[in-house]
């Protein structure tokens, strides 16, 4: 990782050397992301993403939103820094909570937050020779009172006024679904693939790799 940070605007961002689809994969406290052709699931490179606080793994650039610098491997000990650029800024804003996320994720695992402590059950029922007083106005002005005992037996100086139900309304008929032809339809729009910044031109993967 570059101590000063990376530029977009050092890299030729309209060619790259490769084209495809990526797709952030977390297994535990693994995260991967893989640099994939779109049609054949072909892995073009990857890249372990590093969540123990040490040289980051994926870097944003400084003067953009959409581009990064990965550190991929091989599996073999060879690596190599690439340029990743998106041409959606969305797209972008997705892939960064991607990796965020699992980092946080591991996070937690490592610092469990305790639960709290479980009180004892409270029975608020009522025990025997308890009394519930519930004063209400009847309708003539006169206050009626309701005694509810632990027993659920109840006993009132006057009886208390029940509202009268609501009066039947029809219920008006459902509006018709739409015809078919004056449906809409939603359609789910493919990301844009991603690219890889060059700097040289018909660089391979063997090329970067060191």
């Amino acid at each position: 990782t570059s101590t000063t940070g990376y530029r977009a605007a050092d890299w030729n961002v309209n060619e790259w050397i490769w084209s495809g689809r990526i797709k952030v994969v977390g297994k535990g406290t693994k995260c991967t992301i893989n640099l994939e052709d779109p049609q054949t699931a072909l892995l073009f490179a990857s890249c372990i993403v590093n969540t123990s606080g040490e040289a980051e793994s994926v870097e944003p650039v400084l003067d953009s939103s959409r581009y990064f610098v990965l550190r991929i491997e091989d599996g073999s000990g060879r690596h190599a820094f690439i340029g990743l650029g998106f041409k959606e800024r969305s797209e972008a804003m997705d892939f960064t909570i991607a990796i965020q996320d699992h980092k946080k994720y591991v996070e937690r695992q490592k610092n469990p937050t305790p639960a709290a402590a479980a009180g004892p059950a409270v029975d608020y029922s009522l025990q025997a020779g308890q009394t519930i007083h519930i004063n209400l106005k009847a309708k003539d002005g006169k206050k009626a009172v309701v005694n509810t005992g632990g027993s659920g037996s109840g006993s009132g100086s006057s009886a208390v006024p029940l509202l009268a139900p609501p009066s039947a309304r029809p219920i008006a008929p459902l509006a018709p679904p739409p015809s078919a032809g004056a449906m809409r339809t939603a359609s789910a729009a493919a990301p844009a693939p991603a690219a890889v910044s060059k700097s040289i031109a018909d660089m391979s993967l063997d090329d970067l790799l060191k």
